[in-house]
């Protein structure tokens, strides 16, 4: 049996209480890792870390949104590494100009009004049936107070210096598993469809009822995604 890890890369202002109902349905057979991406302003310096701190042995590499970015940069500077790749609600271009000038104008009213910040983001990342789940909303804002301001600040930075990884697409090799909300704002399906198609023999798979937030939104959808593709590996 291949018990091989599974290392989870979370997104902005996420940690581990992401992958809480992925950790739960995976073990024994898989340690559910969850990276920590809060150290460092640019996307290969956090990619770096991650790889320092990763599982000795080979694993498979999921990543949502922010960690979606950090996943396709540890593809790029240890492919050898990864068993197979899972990208959940993110994207291989480069930040727009309009984003990036949201992200400017965020950090800096995160400075005096995080709260302010937290509430705002929070009805851009959930199916709008999800915003009256109390349990899903109260994980998110714990999330991001447990990370604060300045992790906001840094995240962002390397979010908003992110190069165009649609080029690099077709170089990987490894299963790939390209997942997201029919309701993702951030990430629509159509970015998914353009990683999907730029990536050898990938899986697009589209979770219906959801927003950005799959893995906390329906967790069922994407555990069974994630247990399909988890199968076409091999150590």
């Amino acid at each position: 049996m291949n018990n091989f890890p599974v290392y989870a890369l979370p997104g902005l202002l996420d940690d581990e209480r992401l992958w809480q109902q992925q950790a739960a349905f995976f073990a024994p057979q898989h340690a559910v890792v969850t990276a920590k991406l809060s150290g460092h302003d640019s996307i290969a310096a956090l990619a770096a870390s991650a790889l320092a701190n990763a599982p000795a042995e080979r694993f498979a590499l999921v990543g949502l949104s922010m960690g979606g970015y950090v996943a396709l940069e540890i593809m790029r500077q240890a492919p050898e590494r990864v068993l197979g790749l899972a990208l959940l609600d993110t994207n291989a271009r480069a930040d727009s100009a309009a984003a990036t000038e949201l992200r400017t104008h965020a950090i800096a009213q995160a400075r005096t009004d995080f709260a302010g910040v937290v509430s705002a983001l929070t009805p851009r990342l959930l199916h709008p049936d999800h915003l009256a789940n109390k349990t899903i909303v109260d994980v998110i804002e714990a999330m991001a107070h447990t990370l604060g301001p300045e992790v906001f600040k840094r995240q962002q930075t390397a979010i908003m210096g992110r190069i165009d990884s649609r080029p690099f697409l077709p170089t990987i090799r490894c299963p790939s598993l390209v997942l997201c909300g029919r309701e993702d704002l951030l990430t629509p399906v159509e970015l998914h469809e353009e990683m999907a198609a730029g990536i050898p023999g990938a899986k697009l798979v589209v979770v219906e009822h959801c927003g950005h937030m799959s893995a906390l939104e329906q967790p069922q959808q994407v555990n069974a995604a994630l247990q399909s593709w988890l199968s076409t590996l091999t150590c």
